[in-house]
């Protein structure tokens, strides 16, 4: 679990590195992550810093501590969304019934 936010953690350093704030300015990055110069941020950085730190807050939320947190590349926003989730049985939830399957309201004779 405590490797299921070095993706983002690592997006975050690289967009830190590359920023204006730390290749212009000459600031750190640690302090490009605090008020005022978090402002300057640009977009992509500022969404990766959120990012982690919800990464970090669902590491010892007790609801997702059997589960953990869904790794990054795996996340239906990075994917476009429309993926469709899994049952316990491994059929999709939004899938048709099998053929041999008993729809309701059918009655067979």
């Amino acid at each position: 679990m405590p490797s299921s936010c070095k993706d983002i953690r690592a997006a975050l350093a690289q967009c830190l590195g590359n920023s204006d704030c730390v290749m212009v300015h000459r600031n750190k990055p640690a302090d490009c992550l605090r008020s005022p110069l978090v402002e300057t941020l640009p977009t992509r950085c500022q969404q990766l810093k959120k990012g982690y730190g919800e990464c970090k807050r669902g590491m010892v939320d007790m609801r997702k501590r059997f589960r953990g947190n869904y790794p990054v590349a795996l996340s239906v926003e990075n994917e476009g969304g429309g993926g469709s989730r899994q049952l316990y049985g491994g059929g999709s939830a939004l899938s048709d019934p099998p053929s041999g399957a008993k729809v309701e309201g059918e009655d067979r004779k």
